[in-house]
């Protein structure tokens, strides 16, 4: 294995198509009747995927100041160890690493399970062995080159699109639910209106994350400064305009009760829509999108430890930091692998998605609040991008991130705990290596 820095080959369109591709994914198809669930009507459900996009844009653009300011490989861990220190670096790295990129592989690959399933009609306990393999045969595509991992997030961007368009514009010409209406906004009957917009979001946003890790791989962009902030705003909003549609078309076509909380309801759709035969054609054209999303989080994911050992951060840095023939980083890839692995054969789509939402949100925040903090400590930075609406749009960041977190500790505090146990128990290793002089970052 060689030691040595990534290659700048991915263009704009490899940029936007791994922020696209790896936001556009499981997410829309299996949190639909998350949300559905949770809000209790079409136009509680539809405000909250409006609003969960207006979040996500003022988070994406506030987050592309500091992409731009620090391009290179790393991100998020990047990004708030400049504002806080290393301390708090090594634990959003640490954070990604054990529990939100893992969690991604782990939720990507039992939305595939869960369609594969269902499309050739195998027993129940071949879920998690699907699961696996797509996921092992994920990786290793990805362990070939970075190149090779854009390339397939560009051709599954394409395709993904194709079930998504067919969906939107033949669903609507379908005869929809009488009960489908948009007005007026309001929570199903007993339930309370705060509380469902906690939890519709906390859905939604699992279906719209994925945007800010295209930072990780900054250092193999060929303009990243000009690059990463135009992909995060144009994929953006290309997301939240597809998942309006999408979202709408599912509770046009079936009825609310049968969307809620039916992980099914996709292939349901498209079987309603296309037929027999068509249904099958748009389930494929559905695991090509999570099978999309699944890679772009590998291409991404396993780039975290890499720089947490290239910053001194893990015990044995030096095989963290180190790449293999393609220029890939293999060790982290491979650990993430198996935390991946256990998530799949012990959890649950929604418990697993809930679960990484709320710890990564936790650190969006501080991303958020660094450029603020940033700009008075160090205003000398160049800055090739700005936040438009500087300060309005990162306290709309700061505001969403901040109730996403509150409502999920007050309505799920299990899971909650869970995040923060997990994340906690970097600290001692932290300490470790900073009591031997190992951590680089200041």
């Amino acid at each position: 294995m060689a030691e040595t820095q990534p290659t700048r080959s991915l263009g704009f369109f490899a940029t936007l198509s791994t922020v696209t591709g790896t936001v556009i994914g499981s997410g829309i198809f299996f949190k639909v009747p998350a949300v559905t669930k949770a809000t209790g009507t079409v136009s509680m459900a539809t405000f909250t995927w409006l609003l969960a996009g207006i979040i996500t844009i003022c988070a994406g653009l506030t987050a592309a100041e500091l992409a731009a300011a620090y391009p290179q490989t790393g991100g998020l861990t990047i990004y708030v160890g400049k504002a806080y220190g290393s301390f708090w670096g090594f634990l959003a790295g640490w954070a990604q690493s054990l529990i939100y990129f893992p969690a991604q592989w782990a939720a990507a690959a039992i939305a595939f399970a869960t369609q594969f399933v269902d499309l050739f009609g195998l027993k129940s306990s071949w879920l998690p062995v699907v699961a696996i393999v797509i996921t092992l045969l994920v990786l290793m595509v990805n362990f070939i080159s970075a190149k090779a991992g854009g390339m397939v997030s560009s051709i599954a961007l394409v395709v993904k699109l194709l079930p998504i368009i067919a969906i939107v514009v033949l669903g609507f010409v379908h005869p929809g639910d009488p009960q489908f209406r948009l007005f007026p906004v309001a929570p199903g009957p007993h339930q309370h209106f705060w509380t469902a917009l906690g939890s519709g979001l906390l859905a939604t946003m699992f279906a719209y994350d994925g945007w800010i890790h295209v930072g990780t791989m900054a250092g193999e962009l060929k303009h990243p400064k000009k690059d990463l902030p135009r992909a995060i705003f144009f994929g953006l909003s290309l997301v939240t305009v597809v998942y309006l549609l999408i979202s709408l078309a599912f509770l046009y076509v079936a009825p609310l009760a049968t969307v809620a909380n039916n992980l099914n309801i996709s292939s349901q759709v498209a079987h309603i829509v296309f037929g027999p035969l068509g249904g099958k054609i748009i389930t494929i054209g559905i695991m090509v999108s999570v099978y999309g999303a699944l890679n772009g989080f590998v291409m991404t994911g396993i780039r975290v430890p890499y720089v947490m050992g290239y910053l001194g951060y893990l015990p044995f840095s030096r095989g963290f930091r180190s790449l293999n023939r393609g220029g890939v980083p293999w060790l982290g890839g491979s650990l993430q692998f198996v935390v991946a692995l256990l998530m799949i054969l012990s959890g649950t789509f929604d418990t697993i998605t809930n679960m990484l939402v709320v710890v990564i949100w936790f650190f969006y925040m501080l991303c958020f609040a660094a450029v603020f903090i940033l700009r008075k400590r160090a205003p000398e930075l160049e800055r090739p991008y700005r936040v438009p609406g500087y300060p309005i749009v990162p306290i709309i960041a700061l505001a969403g991130g901040a109730f996403i977190v509150l409502t999920t500790a007050i309505t799920q505090p299990m899971i909650t705990i869970i995040g923060i146990l997990v994340t906690a128990a970097g600290i001692p290793v932290y300490r470790y290596q900073k009591a031997r002089h190992r951590i680089t970052l200041k």
